[in-house]
């Protein structure tokens, strides 16, 4: 059961979350032409009356350019400025996720992006762990990622996440806990909703763009953290086999974080992971605004 914040914003306003509804004839939900973003928030621990946002103005940014790609001029301060909005009105007392969307709002059965109504809303939810932090348990996926040459994967378009759906459904009713999906290469991607990282040798590997992953911002920011903590790092092709031999896997997203991967397929990992945790102990502090050294990443908001 969800607990859904009290307050969306929907078709320019802001209204009781259970009023916020659409007609079962809005174009996007017959032909997937929407786009979504996700950011996670947590009441400030040192100040109750504020409230804390991962990489706002990242978010904001990436979801206009979603928007780009299905035809919806979105200025990204528009967006910020109704999340603020937003926030101040629902004013959350735990840790939280927000959802925005940008969609075709028309009603018509032509598919297309020209000549249609688009429309965005906000809605939010409290969210603790999404995954497990002590790990979980990955399969290999027989469904591949899409290519970039039929959908563009530069923008997370709603329409895509059918693959990730049946991914994830295959992996949990086979008995894992998530996904990891090859690319049409048969190299690795990402999971179902999340980035993969590989640990060997003392270095951080993870797929580059060309591996048709989604550009995730909790992926850039462990890249640039891991190259501030003088981690070596490399973007590349992974094959599938080094998933098996790694000394570390963790997977990285707005709502995973950092979730680290205790088994892939029937090859049991390391349990020691001194990467992945001090890379997940810095995000934390980081998202709690108690590092000092990228305050910049962090967006308060008062909510008092």
């Amino acid at each position: 059961m969800h607990n859904f914040l009290p307050t969306a914003y929907f078709e320019g306003q802001f209204i009781p979350f259970e009023d916020a509804n659409i007609s079962i004839a809005t174009h996007a939900l017959h032909y997937g032409t929407g786009a979504f973003g996700g950011l996670r928030g947590i009441p400030d621990p040192n100040n109750p009356s504020r409230v804390l946002l991962f990489r706002l103005d990242r978010h904001c940014q990436r979801l206009s350019q979603s928007a780009r790609l299905l035809n919806y001029d979105l200025p990204a301060d528009k967006i910020q400025s109704v999340l603020t909005e937003f926030i101040q009105k629902n004013r959350p007392q735990v840790s939280f996720y927000i959802r925005p969307f940008v969609y075709t709002s028309d009603l018509g059965i032509s598919p297309r992006l020209h000549k249609v109504e688009k429309n965005f809303f906000v809605y939010g939810l409290e969210l603790g762990d999404y995954l497990s932090p002590e790990g979980v348990t990955c399969r290999i996926s027989s469904w591949y990622r899409q290519e970039d040459r039929s959908l563009p994967l530069r923008g997370k378009i709603s329409g895509a996440y059918i693959t990730s759906s049946l991914a994830k459904t295959e992996a949990v009713e086979s008995g894992f806990d998530e996904a990891i999906l090859m690319n049409s290469q048969g190299k690795v991607s990402e999971a179902s909703g999340m980035n993969v990282f590989v640990v060997r040798d003392g270095t951080l590997i993870t797929p580059g763009f060309e591996q048709d992953i989604l550009e995730g911002i909790t992926r850039s920011s462990i890249l640039t953290l891991a190259r501030d903590m003088e981690i070596p790092v490399a973007e590349r092709p992974v094959d599938k086999s080094e998933l098996f031999v790694a000394d570390e896997v963790f997977l990285s997203g707005t709502a995973a974080k950092i979730t680290p991967v205790r088994r892939v397929e029937t090859y049991q990992l390391p349990s020691t992971r001194p990467v992945t945790e001090a890379l997940r102990d810095r995000l934390t502090a980081i998202t709690e605004n108690r590092d000092p050294d990228y305050q910049d990443w962090v967006f308060t908001v008062d909510v008092a």
